[in-house]
């Protein structure tokens, strides 16, 4: 029977006919042949873990204390020293949350803050220590895992070393409060991602990698927390050499604390906690409550559980350090073409597909007064579905959307001042389905470009996604390639590809099609000079 499986918010899913159960990172058959990985001597103790196919890999190894009871909402802690080897031979579970749309993965386990490490068991041709792909998960900030990524294909292919971490989300992760202020507040899950960096910087070099050479990676709310990393370098000085931010309005305003506060007082009403004894008891509230009323929050604004702005953690939003020339790491920036497609496919699968008649109040929803221009400028008649039109508006420009094409432009534009950016658009219309069939056309939607870099990615960690086409097979080999020779020297070059410039003016964005590489002229296509004149403060 076919699984309707959609994707969310940084997060790719099977089709269901094709889904197979396996164990993410380790199929049915390699897990019976993979031995014993060399022991490692990491700072808190010993870790071993296995080999398979050329690859070592140290799955679930604490990068810091449980974060439960009395480290509920308090900043990272260092994880406990332990003198007995730590078998580190399979993922840990996601940090928690519930299940979205009956697609995704529930987890219960608080005691999450666990990472990954993939490395080739060979030793470097050129005998230095490899660099390093920190990958952080999407999942619009409540959901996802390091468990649902293999790591190993990447170790593989780019001749990495790649660590992927967990990180608390949701509530648990984002929670704003008055008596948190001066900590993490409305940035817990943050401090959990420096706190890996440190883990790394430490520890890496013992696993073949170089500390000096890390590169921090993410898509959706992995690359938002990327643009969080970025805007807070006294945190995180000399931890990492690099950045990729696939698919993030990191430039679109973020929340303040103060604003976050107002949902974290809400959310302690709901739990039952008023405001003299409201930490105290919000860390004795049952994770199922924790839980139950995070999700019914979110159902009122996708600004809930997100990353706030103001504590010491995260002093400042990106756009704000990207004007004091405070980000001066190079930087791969972009997105997917279609983004936004995903969205209005999943209005379609909910049932609100939009007729002819529909499409001018569609767009009046997104756009308000604006709306006769956009009408003129994505005439309904130039696309195969209503939805499909107002899908690929959106991917452009919306002025309330951050997976925007215009919007990733104008980050890159204001970044390029101070560091070295390079520009991309992942463009594959061929990538694997990302749901059954809504009946519109989807395209190159967003967080298309997962399976590429991770094989049969899914949402599940027991359901891994279809095959790629041979065409996006050769593609996946060349994002790979240009993300790890970035990883190798901060200029995304590779063997064999077209050059990659630096981003300099709107002919300098690199696209990644299915039998297409090489530049365009990115500003053009997405209309984004129309867009500018509508919306010259945003663009």
């Amino acid at each position: 029977m076919p699984i309707r499986v959609l994707r969310l918010l940084g997060g790719i899913a099977p089709r269901g006919l094709l889904a197979v159960i396996a164990m993410v990172g380790f199929g049915m058959a390699s897990a019976q042949s993979a031995t014993r990985a060399t022991l490692v001597h990491t700072t808190e103790g010993p870790v071993r873990g296995v080999v398979d196919a050329g690859i070592a890999q140290y799955l679930g190894i604490p990068y810091a204390a449980p974060p439960t009871g009395q480290r509920r909402w308090t900043l990272p802690a260092a994880p406990a020293r332990h003198a007995q080897t730590l078998v580190a031979d399979h993922f840990r579970e996601a940090c928690p949350q519930v299940v979205r749309f009956n697609l995704t993965e529930a987890s219960d386990a608080e005691d999450c803050l666990f990472l990954n490490i993939a490395v080739p068991s060979a030793r470097a041709t050129d005998g230095r220590p490899r660099a390093v792909l920190f990958w952080i998960h999407g999942g619009a900030y409540v959901g996802g895992g390091a468990n649902l990524y293999r790591i190993d294909h990447l170790a593989r292919q780019g001749d990495l070393v790649v660590v992927s971490i967990n990180y608390r989300l949701g509530a648990l992760g984002f929670l704003a409060h008055p008596q948190l202020r001066g900590a993490a507040s409305g940035a817990f899950g943050i401090a959990d991602q420096q706190a890996a960096l440190r883990w790394v910087h430490r520890n890496i070099a013992r696993f073949g990698g170089d500390p000096k050479r890390v590169t921090i990676a993410g898509e959706s709310a992995g690359a938002g927390s990327v643009c969080a990393l970025l805007a807070t370098p006294e945190r995180v000085a000399g931890l990492y050499a690099g950045a990729i931010i696939q698919s993030a309005g990191c430039g679109n305003p973020w929340m303040s604390v103060l604003e976050a506060e107002e949902v974290g007082r809400r959310f302690a009403q709901a739990v039952g906690c008023t405001a003299g004894e409201s930490l105290e008891c919000l860390r004795g509230v049952a994770l199922a409550q924790v839980l139950a009323v995070q999700t019914q929050m979110a159902q009122t604004g996708a600004r809930v559980w997100v990353p706030a702005v103001g504590s010491a953690v995260l002093p400042r939003e990106p756009t704000a350090a990207v004007k004091a020339g405070l980000i001066r790491v190079p930087v791969i920036n972009g997105g997917t073409r279609d983004e936004m497609r995903l969205y209005l496919g999943y209005e379609v699968v909910a049932g609100h597909p939009y007729t002819a008649a529909e499409y001018a109040g569609r767009l009046e929803q997104s756009y308000g007064s604006q709306t006769p221009a956009v009408l003129a400028q994505y005439p309904l008649s130039e696309y195969s579905s209503p939805s499909t039109a107002v899908g690929t508006a959106l991917s452009d420009y919306g002025p309330m959307v951050p997976l925007s094409n215009c919007t990733y432009l104008r980050f890159g534009r204001e970044l390029r001042a101070h560091t070295a950016v390079y520009e991309y658009e992942f463009a594959d219309r061929g990538a694997p389905p990302v749901m059954d069939d809504p009946g519109i056309e989807l395209g190159a939607v967003h967080s298309a470009e997962l399976p590429y870099f991770f094989p049969g990615f899914s949402n599940r960690s027991d359901w891994q996604g279809p095959a790629l086409a041979p065409q996006s097979q050769h593609l996946s080999d060349d994002l790979i390639a240009l993300w790890a020779g970035f990883a190798r020297t901060g200029v995304p070059q590779a063997a064999h590809r077209p050059t990659w410039p630096r981003f300099t003016g709107p002919g300098d964005v690199y696209r990644f099609d299915a039998g297409s590489l090489g530049t365009f002229d990115a500003d053009s296509s997405h209309r984004c000079g129309f867009w500018r004149s509508l919306y010259p403060q945003a663009l």
